[in-house]
Protein backbone atom coordinates (compact mmCIF):
# COMPACT_ATOMS: atom_id res chain seq x y z
CA UNK A 1 0.00 0.00 0.00
CA UNK A 2 1.81 3.50 -1.00
CA UNK A 3 1.12 6.29 1.33
CA UNK A 4 -1.10 8.21 -1.07
CA UNK A 5 -3.61 5.04 -1.02
CA UNK A 6 -3.07 5.05 3.14
CA UNK A 7 -3.67 8.77 3.43
CA UNK A 8 -6.48 8.00 1.14
CA UNK A 9 -8.14 5.24 2.97
CA UNK A 10 -7.34 6.96 6.27
CA UNK A 11 -9.99 10.22 5.12
CA UNK A 12 -12.61 7.53 4.14
CA UNK A 13 -12.28 6.20 7.09
CA UNK A 14 -12.18 9.37 9.69
CA UNK A 15 -14.68 11.18 7.06
CA UNK A 16 -12.86 14.20 4.53
CA UNK A 17 -13.11 17.33 5.80
CA UNK A 18 -16.48 19.34 3.82
CA UNK A 19 -16.07 22.70 2.53
CA UNK A 20 -17.79 25.47 4.70
CA UNK A 21 -21.05 25.83 4.32
CA UNK A 22 -21.83 29.17 2.96
CA UNK A 23 -23.89 30.87 5.23
CA UNK A 24 -27.16 33.01 3.98
CA UNK A 25 -26.66 36.69 4.80
CA UNK A 26 -29.10 38.61 6.46
CA UNK A 27 -31.78 40.15 4.24
CA UNK A 28 -32.54 44.02 4.07
CA UNK A 29 -36.07 43.10 4.18
CA UNK A 30 -37.11 39.93 6.19
CA UNK A 31 -41.08 38.36 7.02
CA UNK A 32 -42.21 41.55 4.96
CA UNK A 33 -46.24 41.22 4.31
CA UNK A 34 -47.17 40.85 0.93
CA UNK A 35 -50.96 39.71 1.62
CA UNK A 36 -53.40 38.87 4.43
CA UNK A 37 -52.25 35.01 4.92
CA UNK A 38 -49.90 34.27 7.79
CA UNK A 39 -47.75 32.40 5.19
CA UNK A 40 -47.96 35.43 3.17
CA UNK A 41 -44.64 36.66 3.42
CA UNK A 42 -41.33 37.45 1.78
CA UNK A 43 -37.42 37.76 2.44
CA UNK A 44 -35.37 40.64 -0.19
CA UNK A 45 -31.76 41.33 -0.61
CA UNK A 46 -30.73 44.26 -2.48
CA UNK A 47 -28.17 44.56 -4.76
CA UNK A 48 -26.41 47.60 -4.28
CA UNK A 49 -27.06 50.55 -7.20
CA UNK A 50 -27.81 54.17 -7.74
CA UNK A 51 -30.49 52.77 -10.84
CA UNK A 52 -33.15 50.56 -10.01
CA UNK A 53 -32.59 47.07 -10.32
CA UNK A 54 -33.73 43.78 -11.63
CA UNK A 55 -34.84 41.24 -9.51
CA UNK A 56 -35.13 36.98 -9.38
CA UNK A 57 -38.26 35.92 -7.11
CA UNK A 58 -36.86 32.57 -5.16
CA UNK A 59 -40.39 30.01 -4.77
CA UNK A 60 -39.64 27.49 -2.92
CA UNK A 61 -40.39 23.65 -3.62
CA UNK A 62 -42.16 21.24 -1.26
CA UNK A 63 -44.82 20.01 -3.40
CA UNK A 64 -46.65 22.41 -2.29
CA UNK A 65 -46.93 20.84 1.48
CA UNK A 66 -43.68 21.92 3.15
CA UNK A 67 -40.90 23.85 2.43
CA UNK A 68 -39.92 27.78 2.84
CA UNK A 69 -38.15 30.77 1.49
CA UNK A 70 -35.32 29.96 3.75
CA UNK A 71 -34.61 26.94 1.30
CA UNK A 72 -33.11 29.76 -1.00
CA UNK A 73 -29.36 29.13 -2.23
CA UNK A 74 -27.07 31.84 -0.26
CA UNK A 75 -24.66 31.32 -3.76
CA UNK A 76 -27.73 32.51 -5.57
CA UNK A 77 -27.90 36.03 -3.14
CA UNK A 78 -24.31 35.95 -3.35
CA UNK A 79 -24.05 36.00 -7.26
CA UNK A 80 -27.16 37.87 -8.10
CA UNK A 81 -26.44 40.70 -6.11
CA UNK A 82 -22.79 40.54 -7.33
CA UNK A 83 -24.52 40.78 -11.14
CA UNK A 84 -26.75 43.46 -9.96
CA UNK A 85 -29.83 41.96 -9.27
CA UNK A 86 -31.77 41.98 -5.97
CA UNK A 87 -33.14 38.51 -5.10
CA UNK A 88 -36.95 37.97 -2.97
CA UNK A 89 -37.88 34.49 -1.07
CA UNK A 90 -41.39 33.95 -0.92
CA UNK A 91 -43.51 31.74 0.99
CA UNK A 92 -47.03 30.54 -0.17
CA UNK A 93 -50.16 29.04 1.45
CA UNK A 94 -49.59 25.11 1.23
CA UNK A 95 -52.36 22.99 -0.53
CA UNK A 96 -53.27 21.58 2.89
CA UNK A 97 -53.84 25.47 3.88
CA UNK A 98 -55.81 26.38 0.67
CA UNK A 99 -56.04 23.94 -2.61
CA UNK A 100 -55.21 25.27 -6.38
CA UNK A 101 -55.24 28.06 -7.37
CA UNK A 102 -54.25 29.67 -3.71
CA UNK A 103 -50.63 29.14 -3.59
CA UNK A 104 -49.96 29.99 -7.12
CA UNK A 105 -51.89 32.74 -6.87
CA UNK A 106 -49.64 33.84 -3.80
CA UNK A 107 -46.47 33.91 -5.77
CA UNK A 108 -48.39 35.82 -8.34
CA UNK A 109 -49.27 38.50 -5.80
CA UNK A 110 -45.96 38.24 -4.19
CA UNK A 111 -44.74 39.38 -7.58
CA UNK A 112 -47.02 42.40 -8.01
CA UNK A 113 -46.65 43.41 -4.29
CA UNK A 114 -42.47 43.47 -5.35
CA UNK A 115 -43.42 45.68 -8.17
CA UNK A 116 -45.88 48.00 -5.87
CA UNK A 117 -42.72 48.94 -4.02
CA UNK A 118 -40.30 48.98 -6.83
CA UNK A 119 -39.77 53.00 -6.25
CA UNK A 120 -39.60 52.71 -2.25
CA UNK A 121 -37.39 49.74 -3.14
CA UNK A 122 -35.15 50.84 -5.79
CA UNK A 123 -36.66 47.72 -7.84
CA UNK A 124 -36.79 47.97 -12.01
CA UNK A 125 -40.58 46.48 -12.50
CA UNK A 126 -39.88 46.07 -16.26
CA UNK A 127 -37.00 43.45 -15.42
CA UNK A 128 -38.63 40.17 -13.10
CA UNK A 129 -37.37 36.95 -13.33
CA UNK A 130 -38.32 33.93 -11.16
CA UNK A 131 -36.93 30.69 -10.10
CA UNK A 132 -37.22 27.41 -7.57
CA UNK A 133 -37.63 23.52 -8.11
CA UNK A 134 -39.99 21.27 -8.38
CA UNK A 135 -42.97 23.18 -7.38
CA UNK A 136 -41.01 25.86 -6.69
CA UNK A 137 -40.18 25.43 -10.62
CA UNK A 138 -43.38 24.63 -11.48
CA UNK A 139 -45.13 27.88 -10.49
CA UNK A 140 -42.03 29.94 -11.95
CA UNK A 141 -43.25 28.53 -15.23
CA UNK A 142 -47.03 29.22 -14.85
CA UNK A 143 -46.12 32.76 -13.83
CA UNK A 144 -44.06 32.80 -16.89
CA UNK A 145 -46.35 31.84 -19.49
CA UNK A 146 -49.80 32.43 -17.82
CA UNK A 147 -51.52 35.58 -19.13
CA UNK A 148 -51.22 38.77 -17.21
CA UNK A 149 -53.24 38.59 -13.93
CA UNK A 150 -52.99 42.07 -13.02
CA UNK A 151 -57.05 43.91 -12.74
CA UNK A 152 -56.77 47.60 -13.92
CA UNK A 153 -59.66 48.22 -11.91
CA UNK A 154 -59.06 46.32 -8.63
CA UNK A 155 -59.40 48.82 -5.45
CA UNK A 156 -55.99 46.63 -4.63
CA UNK A 157 -53.34 48.59 -5.46
CA UNK A 158 -51.20 45.53 -5.40
CA UNK A 159 -53.37 43.93 -7.30
CA UNK A 160 -53.78 46.31 -10.31
CA UNK A 161 -49.86 45.10 -10.79
CA UNK A 162 -48.57 42.97 -13.42
CA UNK A 163 -47.84 39.21 -12.80
CA UNK A 164 -45.54 38.66 -16.17
CA UNK A 165 -41.66 37.83 -15.82
CA UNK A 166 -38.94 38.42 -18.46
CA UNK A 167 -36.91 34.80 -17.68
CA UNK A 168 -37.00 31.52 -15.96
CA UNK A 169 -34.94 29.41 -14.35
CA UNK A 170 -36.56 25.89 -13.34
CA UNK A 171 -35.23 23.11 -11.89
CA UNK A 172 -36.58 19.65 -11.95
CA UNK A 173 -39.91 21.34 -12.45
CA UNK A 174 -43.23 20.21 -13.82
CA UNK A 175 -45.09 21.68 -16.87
CA UNK A 176 -48.29 19.95 -15.79
CA UNK A 177 -49.82 19.02 -12.86
CA UNK A 178 -52.79 17.49 -14.75
CA UNK A 179 -52.17 13.73 -13.88
CA UNK A 180 -54.06 12.69 -17.32
CA UNK A 181 -51.40 14.66 -18.68
CA UNK A 182 -48.91 13.16 -16.71
CA UNK A 183 -49.80 9.39 -17.46
CA UNK A 184 -49.74 9.87 -21.06
CA UNK A 185 -46.08 11.91 -21.15
CA UNK A 186 -44.40 10.51 -18.61
CA UNK A 187 -46.11 7.09 -17.70
CA UNK A 188 -45.61 4.42 -15.11
CA UNK A 189 -47.33 5.84 -11.54
CA UNK A 190 -45.86 9.47 -11.69
CA UNK A 191 -49.39 10.76 -11.84
CA UNK A 192 -50.23 8.98 -8.67
CA UNK A 193 -47.70 10.92 -6.68
CA UNK A 194 -49.58 12.05 -3.72
CA UNK A 195 -49.19 16.00 -3.88
CA UNK A 196 -50.89 16.32 -6.91
CA UNK A 197 -54.35 14.76 -5.26
CA UNK A 198 -53.90 17.02 -2.39
CA UNK A 199 -53.06 20.30 -4.63
CA UNK A 200 -56.26 20.27 -6.01
CA UNK A 201 -58.33 19.53 -2.40
CA UNK A 202 -61.56 17.19 -4.69
CA UNK A 203 -62.98 14.45 -3.06
CA UNK A 204 -63.13 10.75 -4.85
CA UNK A 205 -65.70 11.40 -6.70
CA UNK A 206 -64.13 14.43 -7.95
CA UNK A 207 -61.78 13.85 -9.43
CA UNK A 208 -62.25 13.10 -13.06
CA UNK A 209 -65.18 15.51 -13.48
CA UNK A 210 -65.18 18.36 -15.63
CA UNK A 211 -64.52 20.86 -12.68
CA UNK A 212 -61.13 18.52 -11.81
CA UNK A 213 -60.15 18.58 -15.41
CA UNK A 214 -60.74 22.56 -16.04
CA UNK A 215 -58.80 22.94 -12.36
CA UNK A 216 -56.08 20.46 -14.02
CA UNK A 217 -55.62 22.57 -17.19
CA UNK A 218 -55.84 25.33 -14.95
CA UNK A 219 -52.58 24.80 -13.61
CA UNK A 220 -50.42 23.45 -15.86
CA UNK A 221 -47.94 25.74 -16.99
CA UNK A 222 -47.89 24.04 -20.92
CA UNK A 223 -51.45 24.87 -21.19
CA UNK A 224 -50.56 28.39 -21.36
CA UNK A 225 -47.55 28.74 -23.52
CA UNK A 226 -47.66 31.18 -26.28
CA UNK A 227 -45.03 32.55 -28.47
CA UNK A 228 -44.58 35.97 -26.62
CA UNK A 229 -43.64 34.02 -23.45
CA UNK A 230 -40.14 34.88 -22.12
CA UNK A 231 -36.83 32.69 -22.21
CA UNK A 232 -36.57 29.39 -19.55
CA UNK A 233 -33.64 27.50 -18.39
CA UNK A 234 -34.81 24.05 -17.56
CA UNK A 235 -32.05 21.74 -15.39
CA UNK A 236 -32.38 18.32 -14.16
CA UNK A 237 -30.30 16.45 -11.94
CA UNK A 238 -30.85 13.13 -14.01
CA UNK A 239 -33.21 10.37 -14.68
CA UNK A 240 -35.85 9.81 -12.74
CA UNK A 241 -37.49 6.88 -14.16
CA UNK A 242 -41.22 6.13 -13.78
CA UNK A 243 -41.69 2.68 -12.40
CA UNK A 244 -45.17 0.74 -10.27
CA UNK A 245 -44.10 3.01 -7.20
CA UNK A 246 -46.73 5.95 -6.91
CA UNK A 247 -45.19 9.20 -7.83
CA UNK A 248 -41.45 7.58 -9.50
CA UNK A 249 -40.88 9.85 -12.20
CA UNK A 250 -42.58 13.09 -10.84
CA UNK A 251 -39.29 15.03 -11.55
CA UNK A 252 -38.35 13.13 -14.71
CA UNK A 253 -36.74 14.97 -17.56
CA UNK A 254 -39.50 13.68 -19.89
CA UNK A 255 -40.87 17.31 -18.26
CA UNK A 256 -38.45 19.64 -19.87
CA UNK A 257 -38.04 17.71 -23.18
CA UNK A 258 -41.50 18.07 -23.78
CA UNK A 259 -41.52 21.89 -22.98
CA UNK A 260 -38.00 22.38 -24.97
CA UNK A 261 -39.60 21.27 -28.26
CA UNK A 262 -42.62 23.29 -27.57
CA UNK A 263 -40.80 26.12 -26.91
CA UNK A 264 -38.54 25.47 -30.51
CA UNK A 265 -41.36 25.27 -32.20
CA UNK A 266 -42.29 28.31 -31.35
CA UNK A 267 -39.44 29.99 -31.42
CA UNK A 268 -38.87 31.01 -27.76
CA UNK A 269 -35.25 30.75 -26.17
CA UNK A 270 -35.06 27.86 -23.75
CA UNK A 271 -31.77 25.84 -22.35
CA UNK A 272 -32.50 22.64 -21.35
CA UNK A 273 -29.50 20.13 -19.01
CA UNK A 274 -29.71 17.12 -17.48
CA UNK A 275 -27.09 16.53 -15.25
CA UNK A 276 -24.54 18.42 -13.15
CA UNK A 277 -25.39 21.97 -13.14
CA UNK A 278 -24.36 24.73 -11.35
CA UNK A 279 -25.30 28.25 -9.91
CA UNK A 280 -23.38 30.18 -11.83
CA UNK A 281 -24.28 28.99 -14.74
CA UNK A 282 -27.54 29.77 -13.91
CA UNK A 283 -27.42 33.24 -12.61
CA UNK A 284 -25.01 33.71 -16.23
CA UNK A 285 -28.65 32.77 -18.00
CA UNK A 286 -30.58 35.25 -15.60
CA UNK A 287 -27.93 37.91 -15.99
CA UNK A 288 -28.39 37.70 -19.31
CA UNK A 289 -32.02 38.14 -19.30
CA UNK A 290 -32.30 41.06 -17.11
CA UNK A 291 -29.83 43.31 -18.69
CA UNK A 292 -31.21 46.51 -19.24
CA UNK A 293 -31.84 47.21 -23.28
Amino acid sequence: MTMKTAALLLLSLLGAPQEAKEERPAPDLSEEKYGPHERNVLDLWKAKSDAPTPVVVFIHGGGFLVGHKEYVKPALIRLCRQNGISVAAVNYRYSSQAPFPAPFQDSARAIQYLRSKAKDWNLDPARFAATGGSAGGGMSLWLAFHEDLADPKSEDPVLRQSTRIQAVVAVAAQISYDPRWIREHIGGRAHEHGAIEKLYGLPPGERDTDKAHRLYEEAAAITHLTKDDPPVYLTYEGPDNPSDKAGAGIHSPKFGEFLKSEMDRLGIPCEFKVGPDTIESQVDFLAARLKKR
